[in-house]
């Protein structure tokens, strides 16, 4: 969680806040006063209490208890996914940056610096995603998009089967370098291949998978399992590595 703004660290400046859900509606309004519907409530850490908050555009402090006098209330409205709020409204500020529970859930303060951090992060994970799709073996690239298209990739060429793993790996590097680290995707296409070769069988329940040839059980698939995860797992035991073995020689 990131460490909140205190009055200490508080910069005066013009400041923009952004919708998180990546959609932009034309207009979006934030609660900006404590109803029985809506709570607007922010904890006070240092005295153990909750105190009502409220925008009040004639007071200077976004607490209710700070508030003397008669009050103006305002709405607090986001247009196409931003909300922009000029230095001189300190008060709507400190509301959406120090106190409002929607901070960092439904929306949050941007900063270009860690905005800029973050790209640089992305960027630098998505040429890593790249360079190693780029590398990776076919049967490996297989397994992967297989997460991905399913049994499609049973009619891709290796070229095809290589172009797409580059776009997937550009569109989630952070998937792509998961599955590239998981064993068990490549197991699971293993045993998907095995099912497809006519090696194995997948009862139509699929709650068992037999040998192809005489019928007899290789494994029961536990309840709620998905049966090609039930079956890699399989794969890394002692009993399932020799029928991986004799799969393989097939």
């Amino acid at each position: 969680m990131k460490k909140e703004k205190t009055a200490s660290s508080w910069e005066v400046k013009d400041r923009l806040y952004v919708l998180k859900s990546g959609v932009q509606p034309l207009v979006f309004t934030l609660p900006s006063k404590h109803t029985r519907r809506k709570s607007l409530l922010w904890f006070d850490e240092n005295n153990g209490i909750q105190q009502e908050i409220r925008y009040a555009t004639n007071q200077s402090s976004p607490l209710v208890e700070e508030q003397k006098g008669s009050v103006t209330l305002g709405h607090i409205i986001f247009r196409d996914g931003t909300l922009n709020v000029p230095k001189q409204k300190q008060n709507l500020q400190k509301l959406l940056s120090l106190y409002h529970p929607a901070k960092d859930v439904i929306y949050k303060e941007h900063d270009e610096v860690e905005d800029a951090k973050d790209d640089l992060e992305y960027m630098n994970l998505e040429i890593d995603a790249l360079v190693a799709a780029k590398n990776v073996e076919i049967d490996i690239a297989e397994a992967i998009l297989r997460v991905e298209v399913g049994s499609r990739v049973n009619n891709m060429t290796s070229k095809e089967i290589k172009r797409d793993l580059l776009v997937f790996a550009k569109r989630n590097p952070a998937l792509f370098l998961d599955l590239l680290q998981d064993d068990s995707v490549e197991l699971r296409n293993f045993g998907i291949k095995a099912v497809e070769a006519g090696i194995l069988k997948l009862s139509p329940d699929q709650r068992n998978f037999t040998w192809a040839s005489n019928g007899r059980k290789v494994l029961t698939v536990p309840f709620d399992e998905h049966p090609y995860s039930a079956l890699a797992s399989y794969f890394k035991t002692d009993e399932g590595i020799e029928i991986y073995k004799n799969i393989e020689k097939r």
